[in-house]
């Protein structure tokens, strides 16, 4: 039974979990990956793209990434570039940015003709036609069409960029510009044909479990409810059958930020400074690549909950690797960066893929108690206003009065509050910025729909022991844990 309604995550998966399973056995071989990713899409299976040959090379591109290579098999390995266009499939968008479609009537008024300044419009024999040598792509045709006959269309990766980090080269082939790509997602989860993906570090993680290397996995507060009716504790406990010694909330790393960010928004209330959060590291990234000045005056000096549990692992455990688990693409630039304490990381999909190869269904895993859990609070980080309310609940419980905050729902929200932070119009005390619209439940590598996660989470979450910060804190102690950003240069070093 299928895992997806969308075939390209479908045959993402088949892949992964193909790859997990040879690597698990320890017999992992590319040539005979490839053969059978081949045997993946046969003569006789049902079309999605042209032909039975493209789709075996989009395949082909697939099992690259997943093996943690390079797509495009002339490309130098670049281990900065997270997402990259897997070029056999990008070829199903419409090349024409501006078309003129059977609506045209041919009229009397050639309102189109008299916008364009381009000379680019003539009248053909059944409707008008352009000119693309001489189209300069501005619209003005379409605006002035009175049937709406001539339409506008943007790619689905370029319209979802929040940072104009994608164009074309000469072959019409979405490119990536890595010095502008802030690790989003976002262009993943709008390609209606797969060909923006994530490389994976799904192989040397089973290597490492396979060798009996005493590893942790830690894992974002946006699981609970992404393994049907699995509840956290069986998700943990799934994990821990793969070959991780433990598997440790993320939450408690997001209880700890929340408390320490409390204290410094108080410092910027005194100073007249807002504060943005730092949780969401593609948010962290737009603030670093493309608004520097708010990077150095605004952003909050914490890490990430992802970094402050691992750094807390790493100190107490120094001989144990850390694998984060979550639904976000960004995760795996930032565990690169020179203040990671995160040896690798795995999206869903790819723990998906895992469990699958191994047979676990969280659902049916015998779980006992689980005595390591966070507060609702930090598992709230997972969610759109989870992060300011947090850091909300930390200032209540020291006794210090409410803030002000606005919550930037998705990376182009966040670029606009960003952009009136810059021209001085932003006018509350905090900014919390997701770059997935509703949270870390909306990333691009989640599994399940979000309103049905956050049903399970509220349900789960009522028998949370730990209602509040101080009492996760009182039993999670992260006693000399280094909690900020060293050197906020080194933050980005590995783009």
């Amino acid at each position: 039974m299928p895992m997806f309604s969308n075939d390209s995550r479908q045959f993402k998966f088949d892949v992964l979990r193909e790859i997990s399973t040879e690597a698990f056995k320890g017999d992992l071989d590319e040539a005979e990956i490839q053969a059978r990713a081949r045997n993946m899409v046969s003569l006789s299976s049902p079309r999605v793209r042209c032909c039975v040959y493209k789709e075996r090379e989009v395949l082909r591109q697939r099992v690259r990434l997943a093996l943690g290579e390079m797509a495009d098999d002339a490309a130098a390995y670049n281990p900065k570039q997270i997402v990259q266009v897997i070029d056999a499939a990008c070829d199903g968008c419409t090349i024409r940015k501006i078309r003129v479609t059977d609506n045209c009537r041919k009229c009397m008024a050639k309102a189109c003709m008299a916008a364009c300044h381009f000379d680019a419009i003539s009248m053909g024999t059944d409707r008008s036609q352009i000119d693309y040598t001489k189209c300069k792509e501005c619209g003005a045709c379409a605006r002035a069409c009175p049937y709406n006959a001539i339409v506008v269309t943007e790619r689905p990766c370029y319209a979802h960029c929040p940072v104009q980090a994608i164009s074309w080269d000469e072959n019409n082939i979405a490119v990536i510009d890595e010095e502008k790509c802030i690790d989003c997602g976002q262009c993943e989860l709008a390609c209606p044909f797969g060909a923006c993906e994530d490389i994976s570090w799904v192989v040397p993680v089973i290597t490492a479990l396979r060798m009996k290397t005493p590893t942790f996995a830690i894992v974002a507060p946006s699981i609970q409810g992404q393994f049907g009716g699995a509840s956290l504790a069986q998700i943990k406990k799934s994990i821990e059958m793969l070959g991780f010694e433990k598997c440790w909330e993320v939450a408690i790393g997001a209880d700890i930020v929340a408390y320490h960010e409390a204290q410094e928004l108080k410092e910027h209330m005194e100073q007249g400074r807002p504060m943005t959060t730092s949780c969401c590291t593609a948010f962290v990234n737009m603030l670093r690549i493309h608004y520097p000045q708010q990077y150095e005056e605004n952003k909050s000096s914490l890490v990430t909950p992802m970094i402050a549990l691992a750094r807390k692992l790493k100190q107490e455990y120094p001989d144990h690797g850390v694998v984060f688990i979550g639904p976000c693409v960004a995760k795996k630039q930032e565990a690169m960066s020179e203040i990671s304490a995160v040896d690798y990381v795995l999206t869903f999909e790819e723990l998906l893929a895992m469990l699958a190869s191994q047979n676990i269904v969280p659902e049916q895993v015998e779980a006992g108690a689980d005595s390591e859990q966070a507060s609702n609070f930090g598992r709230g980080f997972a969610q759109a206003g989870g992060v300011a309310a947090a850091v909300q609940q930390a200032l209540k419980e020291s006794g210090d009065g409410p803030a002000t905050c606005v919550y930037a729902d998705g990376a182009m929200e966040c670029k606009k509050q960003l952009t009136l932070m810059k021209a001085g119009r932003f006018t509350a005390n905090i900014l919390e910025g997701m770059s997935c619209i509703g949270g870390c439940i909306g990333g691009p590598a989640a599994i399940e729909q979000m309103a049905m996660v956050k049903g399970r989470m509220v349900k789960e979450n009522r028998e949370n022991p730990n209602h509040s910060i101080g009492e996760s804190l009182e039993h999670h102690v992260f006693k000399d844990v280094d909690m900020e950003v060293t050197d906020k240069k080194e933050e980005g070093e590995a783009r």
